[in-house]
């Protein structure tokens, strides 16, 4: 749940900014989406490691310590989201070996780092903080000096077979200053390839500024990289990597703000170009036609993610139902176990996850592979862990996503999933050729119902938003389609408004939920095609207790349903359910984003949150 990065570079021309302390901080600002509660570098400076770290985001600790005045040719950052040991000084990454002849980075858990501290401070080893990752730099340093080679990357082996748990680390030895050590185990972690400078990160953004091609490195590999050199081991062999050097086409600009005040903001406006290149990817995707044919044929079908995926998954279960007939069964990846009993080789799971690295998933993922299964990945991130792992993978190419409140990748989700769900009902036989056809012309105006939605809604948001900061609890009430699509923006609220805002079928909120509607309590409605005379019901039943209404739906609905006394969300007219999460969506998506702004928040960093989740 952290970002890490490295750079090496061959001579100090080649950097970017004045010095490798500012180098790292400018790179580790591209990852502070990953965790922002302490930041810390090292440097291989004149033959000696600096440290520098501290509690606080990137911004303040780098004024607080001065990163700007280290300097060097290699280098490593890291920025925290805290798992073992709460945010401090002491706690912040880098860590040291006693001697301080090697410094450490580290994303991850070491789950038996208790047992392994133990038996170090037995031997004299002393500890300064109270993290698991402390340990690996005092086990290299154990084994490094019982070693009789001496030999760095022999000694890494040593250890990384000792621990367990999920990492991705970057080590530099200042024996050896022009090197930076890795290591990969569940979590993510890549090489940047450049001229006469190389990297690791945690994720792609942290290296464009230097180049856009990159190895994504696989579970179980080590090694290293010099400016020049880059080595890559799995087990004693040396992997042969060139055939696995990928080009982004990603830019710095992309994962900017390009004059947005917050990437969330940004990230709302990319998504009707998001949609377009989704849709046109899914075109011409080779896997899609083998991925529907495996559904068809499949036993049951199950759908998993967390958070904002496993809404986009109910979407999909909702259109694999109505569309094509059939039955699916989502579970949210973290229960796995509820299911694990009856999984069969016949069926087949549809994980979704925007990173490809939800260690939760990723866990679910592996069960339904112990047992036989098909797993089809839904994902954002290219040769991330679980499209590894999938027997057929779909990328979303949403582009990168800075936020932590998914945005475009929902959508663009939401979109893959329906598009599966349409290719389903026309091989199921359940829509014929011509209807076929119609579908997706209809799902191909995603991109542009979204962009009218966007420009049509944010004027009324702005406003309700003013009322609505001082809001303690609401209530977000759809029917149908609309009860799902009310999930997502629930969360929206919670996750960067801190507003308890609970979603629920409308026709629910009698048996229990409009116990709580008092005078002034809000009650969103969610206004869908095919609902509307049950949902005029629920909205008199909530007015009666004097809630304050709001819905969102077209204006002319509202007209003609006689309902103009409630507050109406305008959002872009649409004639088909197929188009009701790119109509009403985004209107919420910019609610929780104007609240969150009006209460004085970063809607890019709500508190306890990061934005992928790779650790249990």
């Amino acid at each position: 749940m952290c970002g890490i990065v490295g750079i090496t570079v061959k001579e100090k021309n080649k950097l970017k900014d004045k010095s490798l302390g500012k180098t790292l901080a400018s790179l580790l600002k591209m990852l502070e989406y990953r965790g922002y509660d302490s930041v810390g570098i090292a440097v291989i400076s004149d033959g000696n490691i600096i440290i520098r770290k501290a509690r606080g985001k990137i911004d303040e600790v780098s004024s607080k310590v001065i990163f700007s005045e280290i300097d060097g040719l290699t280098g490593i950052g890291h920025t925290r989201w805290a798992t073992h040991g709460p945010p401090s000084d002491e706690n912040a990454h880098p860590h040291t070996d006693c001697k301080g002849t090697l410094a450490l980075v580290h994303n991850g858990i070491i789950k038996n780092f208790y047992i392994i501290k133990k038996d170090l401070q037995k031997k004299g080893h002393s500890f300064k903080s109270e993290t698991d990752t402390e340990v690996m730099a005092h086990l290299i340093e154990d084994k490094l000096y019982k070693s009789n080679s001496k030999v760095f990357l022999e000694t890494l082996k040593e250890a990384l077979d000792e621990i367990e748990g999920s990492y991705a680390f970057a080590i530099i030895y200042k024996n050896e200053p022009n090197r930076i050590y890795f290591a990969k185990k569940l979590s993510p972690l890549i090489i940047g390839v450049g001229k006469d400078v190389n990297l690791v990160a945690s994720d792609i953004p942290a290296v464009l500024s230097y180049t856009n091609h990159i190895i994504p490195l696989r579970d179980g590999e080590y090694g290293w990289i010099t400016p020049n050199e880059i080595v890559i081991k799995y087990g004693d062999e040396i992997v042969d990597f060139t055939s696995r050097i990928k080009t982004i086409d990603w830019n710095v600009e992309n994962v900017s703000k390009a004059g947005y005040p917050h990437f969330m903001l940004k990230e709302i406006y990319e998504q009707p170009l998001s949609l377009r290149e989704t849709f046109f990817g899914l075109q011409s995707d080779p896997n899609i036609e083998r991925i529907t044919e495996r559904l068809v044929d499949s036993e049951k079908i199950y759908i998993t993610g967390a958070g904002t995926s496993f809404h986009a998954g109910l979407v999909f279960r909702y259109f694999l139902s109505k569309l094509g007939g059939r039955s699916s069964f989502p579970f949210i990846s973290s229960e796995y176990s509820q299911v694990s009993e009856e999984i069969g080789e016949k069926d087949i799971l549809v994980a979704i996850s925007q990173s490809g690295e939800t260690i939760d998933t990723l866990t679910a993922v592996r069960s339904f592979k112990i047992n036989g299964s098909g797993i089809v990945s839904i994902s954002n991130v290219l040769e991330s862990a679980i499209p590894r792992e999938s027997n057929y993978a779909i990328y979303m190419r949403a582009g990168p996503e800075i936020g932590v409140a998914a945005t475009k990748t929902y959508l663009t989700q939401v979109l893959t999933l329906t598009y599966i769900a349409i290719q389903y009902a026309h091989i199921a036989g359940r829509l014929t050729d011509s209807e076929y056809r119609d579908h997706l012309n209809i799902l191909s105006k995603a991109s542009e119902i979204t962009e009218s939605s966007i420009r049509i809604s944010e004027p009324l948001v702005k406003m309700y938003a003013k009322d609505l900061k001082s809001s303690k609890s609401m209530y977000i009430l759809g029917r149908g389609l609309g009860s799902i699509l009310a999930l997502e923006a629930a969360l929206k609220v919670k996750e960067i408004d801190y507003i308890h805002a609970e979603a629920y079928p409308a026709g629910e909120s009698k048996h229990g939920p409009i116990a709580l509607v008092e005078p002034g309590f809000p009650v969103f409605f969610i206004f869908t095609l095919n609902h509307r005379k049950e949902l005029i019901g629920n909205i008199k039943e909530m007015r009666s207790r004097e809630g304050i209404i709001y819905v969102s739906t077209p204006t002319a609905d509202m007209i003609r349903e006689n309902t103009l006394d409630s507050r109406i969300l305008n959002i872009a007219s649409y004639h088909s359910e197929i188009l009701e999460p790119y109509a009403h969506i985004p209107a919420y998506q910019l609610l929780s984003y104007y609240i969150s702004v009006e209460n004085g928040h970063d809607p890019d960093k709500p508190r306890n949150l990061a934005k992928t989740v790779t650790v249990e």
